[in-house]
């Protein structure tokens, strides 16, 4: 079996991973520096803090909780190609061309976040991965 579709459903992983961490980083400072303490806290959810921080550090949960979305299509629609033997050069291309899409489009929401550039990358990624999921569709009909 041909494993280089799998490598950037990988890829991906790993900059969620990262983006987790980025989150971490620059939320746990920031919730220290608005009094709240961890420790103590009861309940809650992520999204309950974000009117509390400045938006620059609620944009990192926010991409994080992105990458928890349609990108479970993207890893389902890979492992169906991989499994499948249906991937094809140009399924690796769109895979990685999703990944390289979705990397960029976390790192302009993290820090820049224009909503309409944010949203052509959104649309970019989309394209790429509605083509691959139907050759996931066609190689298992």
């Amino acid at each position: 079996m041909d494993n280089s579709i799998l490598a950037p459903a990988a890829a991906l992983v790993v900059w969620s991973l990262i983006m987790l961490f980025w989150m971490a980083g620059t939320r746990l400072p920031a919730l220290s520096k608005i009094g709240i303490d961890l420790s103590k806290a009861v309940g809650g959810r992520g999204a309950d803090i974000d009117p509390n921080v400045p938006p620059s550090v609620a944009w990192k949960s926010h991409n994080y909780a992105h990458l928890m979305e349609q990108p479970t299509i993207f890893y389902a629609t890979v492992m169906i190609l991989a499994i499948s033997g249906g991937a094809t050069e140009l399924s690796v291309m769109l895979a990685w061309g999703y990944t390289v899409l979705r990397i960029i489009h976390s790192i302009w929401q993290a820090t820049v976040n224009k909503v309409g550039i944010r949203f052509i990358f959104f649309l970019l990624s989309t394209i790429c991965l509605t083509i691959l999921a139907v050759q996931a569709l066609l190689a298992t009909i």
